[in-house]
């Protein structure tokens, strides 16, 4: 197999786009034995005879072409496309396919979505040109090619701003909001020294895994009831935090909410700790109990003995002195 029935069989695979279906209808009109053609005894620089268009493409492309040789073929050329259409437009488009070509290649060289696309925006606005550009004026292709680009252009940057296109079947996608976890809002308390990171531990282990606080506090040996006031302090200035300064920079952060309501939540369903109040309603069981209780405790009746109650004064001891008789 030759490496021309290569090439061959390699474009009819491809997929063609605008600017290849125009280079293959150009070629039909310049093979055969009645190419379309210019005369060129009507512009100055080329040869006196009938000259196929792709012959004048060639020319025209030459260092050495004068620039008024090309505004002059290039005006026949958009006056007949104008006039005659159909034929005479496909001439001027393969007449300038290398400015196209390039202007497309140079366009869709980065892009990300089907470049046949570029090409036909490169297209459309050479066409449009066609119908609308001064003649009078010099450098006509080079004015053509700019519009081309511009057309091509606003169509890449509108495709830019556009969704990224991405494949049918699996794949990986963003995630549903909030994305991320609410250790990531502890993390920016964090950096931004609200917390300590012993602090922000015991807030997500606590709060945010369910774990009881008596474990965590055995596990780092530490008072239950100390570790209970350190986290008070602690999500104290995380309230804070969250309610006066992440909240204003990022209202739409719904794990900052997640972890402000975990925090809210848990404080209501925590119990009152509430020392046992006595009742306003006292029995006479009660009472007689009390009594009874009193009295075993402090004895006072006559026989009791104790502290001297309950039996007779001693007698006056006699004094160590003797009366005097």
């Amino acid at each position: 197999m030759t490496a021309q029935s290569l090439s061959r069989r390699y474009c009819d695979d491809a997929v063609s786009n605008s600017l290849d279906i125009a280079r293959d209808t150009f070629t039909w009109l310049v093979t055969g034995p009645d190419p379309v053609s210019l005369n060129g005894r009507l512009f100055p620089g080329l040869p006196d005879r009938l000259i196929p268009l792709d012959e004048v493409r060639d020319r025209l492309l030459a260092r050495r072409c004068p620039q008024q040789t090309r505004d002059a073929v290039w005006a026949h050329l958009v006056l007949r496309a104008r006039t005659e259409g159909a034929t005479w437009t496909v001439a001027a488009v393969g007449m300038a396919l290398p400015a196209l070509t390039s202007v497309a290649a140079r366009l869709s060289d980065r892009f990300a979505g089907d470049p046949a696309d570029v090409h036909a925006e490169v297209l459309s606005g050479f066409l449009s040109a066609l119908s609308t550009i001064d003649l009078r004026r010099p450098r006509v292709m080079l004015r053509l090619r700019w519009a081309a680009y511009r057309s091509g252009y606003d169509a890449l940057a509108d495709a830019l701003d556009g969704p990224t296109p991405v494949a049918p079947g699996f794949r990986s996608t963003p995630p549903h909001t909030p994305w991320g976890h609410p250790d990531l809002v502890l993390a920016r308390a964090v950096a931004d020294g609200v917390l300590t990171q012993t602090e922000a531990a015991l807030i997500g282990a606590t709060r945010l895994e369910g774990v009881p606080v008596a474990d965590w506090a055995a596990h780092h040996g530490a008072g239950e009831w100390a570790v209970y006031k350190t986290r008070k302090r602690a999500e104290f200035r995380l309230a804070e935090y969250l309610r006066d300064g992440v909240a204003e920079t990022d209202p739409s952060d719904a794990l900052t909410d997640q972890v402000a309501n975990a925090i809210a939540l848990s404080r209501l369903a925590a119990p009152a700790r509430r020392l046992p109040r006595s009742s306003l309603s006292v029995s006479v069981a009660e009472v007689d109990a009390a009594k009874k209780v009193r009295a075993r405790v402090s004895k006072t009746e006559p026989k009791s003995g104790v502290q001297g109650c309950g039996i007779s004064p001693l007698a006056t001891r006699p004094s160590e002195v003797p009366q005097c008789a």
